[in-house]
């Protein structure tokens, strides 16, 4: 039986409000790290608590739990989150050991932002971003007057414009980088664009008539990244993979090294590729 808790953004704001002030906690700090242990000397007795995005994030993970974990010698639980801040609040402050849901690019933006002190431990998988829509058929039926939804955060708005672009949708700059946002689009071929949270995207589906998606939304939604999207992100050479991650300090916990090496699994990789059929793909290794 799975212990999984789910975690929705109706208590954020009373949550962030308590984390915030714990973020800033310092290893000087008495109870800075006390709630999660420091890498080597956690109390490896307690179960392991991983913050999680519901699909495809905490479904491995449960998988793990299901078929790996005990084998292994690993006690695992899975805490959901429906956000892409309080997983990394929560792990900052200790209120859970790690978190998986993220990738390279999401993280540096928000340690800048934040103050966060999060590491990445291991690459999982990578979920190819997509453009949908339930009005149009086929990237020629983008025309000058419509409008397309994009995420808000800065990493994820422009690998959204990079998909755009990559796909002969709007033009870029060529100064444009990872981080580009609408002021680096040359030429946007009459198309209005609206910026939105990421969660939303798949419920804004119905007010404009295409938007680009994570794929852990778009398979929440019920859609299918390879087969519903007019436009698909390629996994080679592609930054976004999502890891493990864990406050700095606690790589070394021999839960999270366990957890690690199962995900980076034979076993992990066939249920990857067959529960998902090529909408997550896996990218195990170092995270560069």
């Amino acid at each position: 039986m799975r212990t999984t808790a789910k975690f929705t953004a109706a208590a954020a704001a009373t949550v962030v409000l308590s984390l915030g002030l714990s973020a800033c906690g310092t290893s000087s700090d008495p109870g800075a790290s006390d709630k999660a242990g420091s890498g080597a000397s956690a109390d490896t007795s307690k179960p392991l608590l991983v913050a999680a995005s519901p699909v495809p994030h905490a479904d491995i993970l449960n998988f793990v739990k299901d078929n790996l974990a005990a084998k292994a010698g690993l006690k695992l639980e899975v805490k959901e989150f429906t956000d892409y801040v309080l997983p990394n609040t929560a792990t900052q402050s200790g209120e859970v050991d790690a978190n998986f849901f993220q990738h390279k690019p999401y993280l540096d933006d928000f340690n800048k932002k934040n103050g966060t002190d999060i590491v990445p431990v291991v690459n999982v998988h990578l979920e190819p971003l997509g453009l949908y829509s339930k009005k149009i058929d086929d990237l020629k039926g983008i025309k000058s007057g419509q409008s397309i939804a994009i995420p808000n955060d800065t990493t994820n708005e422009g690998r959204a414009l990079k998909l755009l672009a990559d796909n002969g949708v709007i033009t870029l700059k060529d100064s444009a980088g990872i981080d580009a946002n609408l002021s680096d689009i040359e030429d946007a071929k009459g198309i209005e664009f609206k910026e939105l949270e990421a969660a939303t995207l798949p419920r804004a589906l119905n007010d404009v008539d295409a938007a680009v998606i994570n794929g852990n939304y778009a398979l929440e939604a019920g859609l299918k990244p390879a087969q519903n999207s007019l436009a698909l992100e390629k996994s080679e050479g592609n930054p976004y993979a999502n890891f493990l991650a864990v406050k700095r300090g606690n790589e070394k916990d021999a839960r999270v090294e366990k957890l690690a090496t199962l995900l980076n699994s034979p076993e992990v990789k066939k249920y990857i590729e067959d529960t998902y059929d090529g909408s997550v793909v896996p990218v195990f290794g170092t995270v560069q």
